[in-house]
């Protein structure tokens, strides 16, 4: 792990979801008034909840399985995450740069979080 690390927002996994979210909030904004309740609100959950599972289970590292549960529902609504921004893309909301950029921050977080989950041991309160 290098330096200790005191806080959630220090993990570069949480960094980077909370970048990626805040840039879905902005992208979102140009989106059609009819995905308003529907995609617009999908997509700014998800992106949002990687970063809020991540802050759970940095709280919950006294116990392994908490610890794990809650990455791996961060991890899921990364890849939900994905989904949304592949319609967004079809359904010419956003272009395939935008599209190609942001699937592949997620899949660097998802990687990361697979990480944390395979070395949970590491990251545990004894």
């Amino acid at each position: 792990m290098g330096d200790k690390i005191n806080s959630f927002k220090e993990l570069r996994v949480y960094q980077m979801a909370m970048e990626a979210a805040m840039e879905i909030f902005q992208i979102t904004k140009s989106f059609p008034p009819e995905e308003k309740f529907s995609m617009v609100d999908q997509m700014r959950r998800s992106s949002r909840s990687v970063c809020t599972n991540i802050a759970e289970a940095w709280r919950k590292r006294r116990y392994k399985a908490a610890f794990i549960s809650k990455l791996s529902d961060s991890e899921t609504e990364a890849c939900e995450t994905q989904v949304w921004l592949e319609f967004a893309y079809k359904c010419n909301y956003m272009d395939a740069v935008m599209q190609d950029k942001l699937d592949k921050t997620y899949n660097y977080i998802i990687a990361q979080i697979i990480r944390m989950i395979e070395d949970a041991e590491k990251w545990l309160i004894k």
